[in-house]
């Protein structure tokens, strides 16, 4: 079959002859892909051939070189580079002499350039690439389509590389693209081209930034690109205004008042929603930044230095035009649109939002007098606006500003929960939930609590949407009347009897009825209801007991029913639906198991394990992760609940417990599953014995294991600790494999600059940190000699050059200084004089320090306790 032959079948064939053209090139693919590369590239050049061949070899080219899976993709940039140069030097010629000879946008060449780019650039290899690129862009012989393509080219290599390979190569970069983006280039697709490919180079120009003129010509080159008649240019250009906040805000003060302000208020007031769209988001980037340059500010100002960056207050000085437009933009609600339309009004009630937070009182004067002008508009979409207004505003303001404001505009908000319009009904549920969750002390008064209740349990009736939004409000009450009745702010503590004591009955009836509601699919009102349901059980005083036993018998009927079902099911649809409804209903009944006294908990365990241990086998082999999930912490709740009483119920959970923890491809299953087996460590001690070797068996094989995602390591470290506190002195059988672990885990550094990796290696460390603190006061026991613990010692410099690692990282979490502390305290009160030579190590004094100062109370008593015990040594 001809290649030029089975690329038109790709496009044109039906079901069998596409089958075979497939077959066709995964054969030729596996059986010479350096010669098959070459034969698209030749075909995707040749312009005689038609538009659709040349497409489909450049698509079988790209998919050759890139997937959207990541691993997969590194796989085909490795298989790449691994073709001989002189080939590889053959087909990215072809393609980029390409570049200008198509005839329909966008360009697939361009992409191809691309791809072959991302491979190669990271390696050193083609060098000569971004300045071909630039000679297309900027030869005044080139052709529209050549300038196009080749700035889609330079736009899709700066869209998927990492921005520090570029850097060198930024002059060049921004030549091309400034070029094209002229106000005398005469054509609006090459404008736009640069346009695109700017807004992904920008975060490898700050050196171009940095330097003023460069800078001006730069920002001279978008503002024009704004005021293009053109809405595709303007909007780009505009996105680039929004990026370019976002990274260079310390940049921008020449520009703000000269051209940025009008532009981005023009741009506000668009009858283009696109336009008004990027306009509003201007701002909402303004007000993000200076957010958390306050926020710095704070924090310098706390710690006694010089913040590295200021706020210019531009949102707080445009305060009083912005309002006005945002307002107006509230005001256009649409009683048509798609709840997932994104559009200006909008975004308009997030800038508002992220203003007030920005600007704080001064908002206040700004908004106030439109809500007091419309809250009773006969125009729904003027009262709802008001509605929204204030739901918006309400994090930005101080309680005591706040607070008097809220006593008196609540009565209004709870009347329009009767509103004739949904939406505004809507909104005044959506804008008392705000109320609940940030002043709930406006609110939990005589005056105000029964008619609000009321006005929620009639709202849990409404619309979906409505009842959604009830469903959360009753959820901030809850809360918010715990802490009120907690003594001494103790979180632990259960008071006796709270607010919300002679509502609460009602409540939990009305909530439950509502999870059973016919439309509970709609707005997510099922789950919802059953949160607030959570919420409402996990917040209850002494006094609602009886209720929350009767929701246990509930939840656990409920989902006695729901296991039933499934031998029922016949669609994938109804069969996604019953295991939601179970996660919902395992979930639910954690939350009332907390609750549940240790003398009840034993009446209805075996119906409660049954269930679940129902559901984990039927569960095991289908495609419901989450559902074992779910019913593995549910089994972890029991297991805290019942101590060691769990135990009659091992032998049955084991055999599911170890699938689990062997589930290596679904991470959240085996993450929840090493929650399990912490739970029995902490809770039935040394009686977890009989299990340990299978357990510590799995656990340091996923340890290891590349196919189990990286987030569950840390769990499985901290783990250990929980093992070894349980097993005491026997855990020695583990402890030198189990320490070797932690070394090889604990030395393993970080990017400073990858914050996701800082999370990852702040989690990984502090489980080395809590197995080892696991493993010194499991092997000392609970007797002051030390003979078990002398296996310990030949692997006293690795934590020892584990806590110089750590003393040296600025980025190590409150929480890792507080366990490092009180790792230390422990290898002081283990090891005693046989730690003397150690105790005046630099890395323990800089930890222990950072403990003292540490604004975190566990790590200021546990470094306390830690140098108490240095200076007992020392005085011995």
């Amino acid at each position: 079959m001809e290649l030029i032959t089975v690329l038109e079948k790709t496009a044109f064939g039906n079901q069998h002859e596409l089958e075979a053209a497939r077959n066709f090139l995964e054969q030729a693919a596996i059986h010479d892909l350096p010669n098959l590369l070459r034969q698209l590239s030749d075909i995707l050049r040749n312009t005689s051939q038609n538009e659709v061949t040349r497409a489909q070899a450049a698509i079988q080219l790209k998919n050759a070189l890139y997937s959207k899976d990541e691993t997969i993709k590194i796989q085909h940039q490795e298989r790449w580079v691994q073709i001989p140069e002189e080939i590889r030097l053959y087909i990215k010629n072809n393609c980029i002499e390409t570049l200008g000879t198509e005839t329909k946008r966008p360009s697939q060449a361009a992409q191809c350039v691309g791809y072959l780019a991302c491979a190669e650039l990271p390696k050193g290899l083609w060098p000569d690439c971004i300045n071909r690129l630039m000679i297309n862009v900027t030869d005044p012989n080139a052709t529209e389509m050549l300038k196009e393509s080749s700035l889609e080219a330079i736009g899709y290599i700066c869209q998927d590389i990492n921005p520090d390979i570029l850097e060198s190569q930024s002059n060049q970069i921004l030549t091309a693209i400034v070029n094209g983006m002229r106000k005398e280039e005469r054509s609006d697709h090459v404008r736009l081209a640069a346009c695109n490919a700017l807004l992904n180079s920008l975060e490898f120009t700050r050196n171009n930034f940095s330097k003023e003129s460069e800078r001006n010509y730069i920002m001279q080159i978008i503002c024009e690109a704004t005021q293009s008649d053109n809405p595709q240019i303007k909007i780009s250009a505009l996105q680039n205004l929004v990026r370019i906040m976002n990274l260079y805000y310390e940049f921008m003060e020449n520009y703000m008042g000269q051209a940025l302000f009008a532009i981005t208020v023009s741009a506000m007031k668009s009858s283009s929603d696109d336009v008004a769209l990027q306009g509003i988001e201007f701002w909402s980037s303004v007000c993000e930044e200076e957010c958390e340059l306050a926020a710095e500010y704070q924090e310098a100002l706390e710690e006694g230095r010089t913040p590295t960056s200021v706020s210019r207050h531009y949102a707080r000085g445009a305060l009083q035009y912005l309002v006005p437009i945002i307002l107006q933009r509230l005001c256009e609600h649409n009683d048509s649109e798609d709840d997932d339309d994104w559009n200006p009004c909008k975004a308009a009630g997030v800038c508002l939002m992220l203003l007030a937070s920005c600007v704080e009182d001064d908002i206040l004067q700004h908004v106030m007098p439109f809500i007091n002008d419309n809250i009773k508009n006969p125009n729904w979409q003027f009262r709802e606006a008001a509605v929204m207004a204030f739901g918006s505003i309400i994090e930005g303001p101080s309680p005591d500003k706040l607070k008097p404001i809220v006593e008196q505009a609540i009565v209004m908000f709870i009347e329009l929960l009767k509103d004739s319009n949904v939406i505004v009904r809507d909104t005044a549920a959506w804008t008392i939930g705000r109320i609940c969750e940030v002043v709930p002390e406006a609110i939990i008064n005589e005056n105000i609590l029964q008619p609000l209740l009321e006005g929620l349990v009639i709202g849990l009736n409404a619309e979906p949407r409505v009842a959604t939004n009830a469903c959360w409000a009753l959820s901030s009450i809850a809360i918010a009347a715990m802490d009120m009745a907690r003594p001494n702010e103790d979180e632990e503590a259960t008071p006796e009897t709270y607010v919300l004591s002679k509502f609460f009955e009602p409540i939990i009836e009305k909530l439950l009825a509502t999870t059973e509601r016919q439309d509970g699919g709609q707005s997510n009102l099922r789950s919802a209801a059953y949160e607030a349901l959570m919420e409402m059980i996990k917040n209850s005083p002494k006094d609602c007991y009886t209720t929350v036993q009767k929701t246990t018998i509930v939840i656990l009927g409920r989902l006695e029913n729901v296991i039933k079902l499934e031998n029922n099911i016949q669609s994938s649809s109804d069969r996604r639906q019953v295991f939601d409804l179970q996660s919902l209903l395992c979930a639910t009944l954690q939350s009332v198991l907390r609750k549940v006294t240790p003398e009840d908990a034993p009446q209805i365990s075996d119906h409660i394990m049954t269930a679940l241990l129902h559901m984990l086998n039927q569960t095991a082999n289908s495609k419901a992760s989450s559902v074992q999930e779910d019913a593995f912490l549910a089994v972890s709740t029991l297991i805290d609940v019942l101590g060691d009483k769990f135990l009659k119920y091992m032998d049955s959970l084991k055999p599911i417990l170890y699938a689990g923890l062997r589930n290596f491809e679904e991470h959240q299953v085996c993450q929840s599953a090493v929650g399990v087996v912490g739970d029995l460590g902490r809770n039935i001690g040394n009686k977890i014995l009989p299990y340990c070797d299978d357990i510590m068996t799995i656990l340091l094989e996923g340890l290891i294991s590349p196919k189990l995602n990286k987030s569950v390591k840390p769990s499985i470290l901290s783990t250990f600790g929980d093992i070894a506190l349980a097993t005491g002195t026997d855990f020695k059988k583990y402890a030198t494999v189990v320490l070797n672990a932690l070394h090889q885990a604990s030395i393993i550094h970080a990017d400073p600059n990858d914050f996701d990796l800082i999370d990852y290696f702040n989690e990984l460390r502090e489980g080395c940190l809590d197995a080892y603190t696991g493993i010194l006061q499991g092997l000392k026991g609970n007797n002051n000699t030390p003979i078990d613990l002398e296996i310990v010692i030949p692997h006293m410099n690795n934590i020892l050059e584990f806590l110089a690692i750590l003393s040296k990282d600025p980025n190590i979490s409150e929480s890792v200084i507080s366990a490092t502390c009180g790792l230390i305290g422990d290898l002081v009160s283990c090891f005693g004089p046989q730690l003397l030579a150690y105790v005046e190590n630099e890395a323990i004094h800089s930890l222990l320090n950072r403990g003292k100062k540490s604004k975190n109370n566990r790590a200021k008593t546990l470094a306390n306790w830690a140098s108490k015990e240095i200076r007992k040594l020392k005085s011995a």
